[in-house]
């Protein structure tokens, strides 16, 4: 397959790997295969758990599969959800501390779903001696978490590496970091697509992540995602036992911006688990359980058929919305309302990606509609900073309300299942409507209740265009 990670705007292939792209997530699903229990590495904002099914955070998987099964689950989602276009192993533990698994799982996928984009995601410190195995298996894109390129630093996030026996403290950041940068100059050398991963962890790392930005873009890395450390003491971290904070939304982008460099910076990943299944942000893996796989019938070549033609179709919109930028569903000015030829552009508040379940106040993320009286579209995910962190601190963010305002400025309406009076309140002054009366009911089904409900109250005109201030 030829590469694909190109920018639309160039009349080029598109970017299929929805981690790699923020057009790409809100078409493409991804799957990931957790068939690497163990890892070589501790870090102190990490707990693997497995059988664990109540945390959405890396590291952690319902259940572990053997490289049969993970191959047969791997065929199961593909022909079930065929946008499904990138498979990945990242974890529970690191991959590369899991070689025979790992490898076992992408030649057999390779073999039986040629079709599809492999991917891996690594901690770095078996990367060196494993950099050519992955290439000969064709794994197109590879993530490395790296937190610091000094080892002062490194020795306050990793207590021990496995390497020759146990190193711990500065020797081991300092092993850990050399190996990592090694392993990125060798896959860029290989002609793989590197990412960087790093966690933004206040007071240790957050003044130096420009610095790691730089050394791994200079070096070839395609990509750097800074994310918020998560530090919560039931997941049972040294950090989220010890009190270790969180960064504020405003923190997190303020690294990212002067961090950002040349468009590098990722800002849509959801920090998933181990065993995620389908699009960012609407996880299915409670669909593919592997008592619910081995009951399925599948027919591979069937499967493989029906991903090829909706990747086809798929690529082939977002080449003619490319090339008409007039047409493509970009936010429009905040003066101008999104109302248009009988058409309403509306927001959805939704955790699961199925029903109206969200609070305003714990959304990271919006789903982007649009509506017309033929067509329901998902057409954008905009990703905001939560408004509420907690049962005790909500309703405290004008920082966070003032974000969603702007992601929401070319909405005309909120759907929610919740939504408090002070937000509420922000989003009536912003001309954006909010709507929880649909709470709990299947997207389309409300989305087309509001819908003719602004039609049979004349608010939707047939031709024209309505204007509102600016908010």
């Amino acid at each position: 397959m030829a590469s694909n990670e190109q920018s639309l705007a160039t009349g080029k292939p598109p970017v299929l790997h929805p981690c790699y792209s923020p057009e790409a997530h809100q078409h493409f699903a991804r799957l990931h295969l957790p068939v690497a229990p163990t890892c070589n590495i501790q870090c102190h904002y990490c707990n693997r758990k497995y059988h664990c099914s109540n945390e959405s955070r890396p590291g952690v998987a319902a259940e572990l599969l053997t490289p049969e099964q993970a191959v047969q689950k791997a065929l199961a989602v593909g022909a079930i959800i065929p946008h499904l276009a990138v498979i990945g192993i990242a974890g529970p533990g690191d991959p590369l501390a899991n070689p025979e698994p790992v490898f076992a799982t992408l030649r057999e996928l390779r073999r039986q779903a040629p079709d599809l984009l492999l991917c891996l995601s690594t901690n770095g410190l078996a990367l060196p001696e494993h950099a050519e195995a992955l290439a000969e298996h064709g794994i197109n894109h590879v993530t490395i978490t790296i937190n610091c390129v000094d080892p002062e630093i490194g020795a306050q996030i990793y207590p021990w590496i496995r390497w020759n026996g146990r190193l711990r403290g500065r020797e081991a950041a300092e092993t850990l970091i050399a190996q990592q940068l090694l392993g990125l100059d060798r896959l860029v050398a290989l002609g793989v697509q590197v990412k960087i991963n790093s966690v933004l962890i206040p007071g240790i790392n957050d003044a130096h992540l420009p610095e790691v930005s730089r050394v791994v873009r200079e070096k070839g890395a395609m990509l750097h995602n800074i994310m918020p450390l998560i530090a919560r003491a039931e997941h049972g971290t040294h950090y989220g036992l010890n009190g270790q904070r969180e960064p504020t939304a405003a923190e997190l982008a303020a690294v990212r911006a002067a961090s950002g460099g040349d468009g590098t910076m990722v800002s849509h990943c959801q920090q998933c688990r181990a065993d995620a299944t389908g699009m960012l942000g609407a996880d299915r893996s409670a669909e593919f359980s592997m008592d619910k796989v081995e009951a399925m019938h599948i027919d591979p070549q069937a499967a493989m058929a029906k991903r090829e033609a909706v990747r086809s179709a798929i690529v082939h919109r977002l080449q003619t919305q490319s090339s008409k930028p007039a047409q493509r569903p970009n936010r429009i000015p905040t003066q101008q309302r999104i109302i248009d030829d009988n058409t309403l552009r509306l927001a959805v508040g939704s955790l699961n990606g199925q029903t109206i379940d969200a609070h305003f106040g714990h959304l990271r993320e919006l789903l982007i509609y649009q509506v017309s009286a033929h067509e329901i579209q998902l057409i954008e995910r905009r990703e905001i900073a939560r408004y509420c962190h907690g049962a005790t601190t909500c309703g405290d963010s004008d920082e966070a309300m003032a974000g969603a305002i702007l992601a929401l400025s070319d909405c005309a309406a909120l759907l929610c299942a919740r939504v408090g009076f002070t937000p509420w309140r922000a989003l009536e002054n912003a001309s954006i409507e909010p709507n929880s009366e649909h709470g709990n009911e299947p997207i389309e089904i409300a989305l087309r209740a509001v819908y003719e409900e602004w039609r049979a109250n004349g608010r939707i005109p047939a031709t024209s265009i309505i204007t509102r201030a600016t908010a």
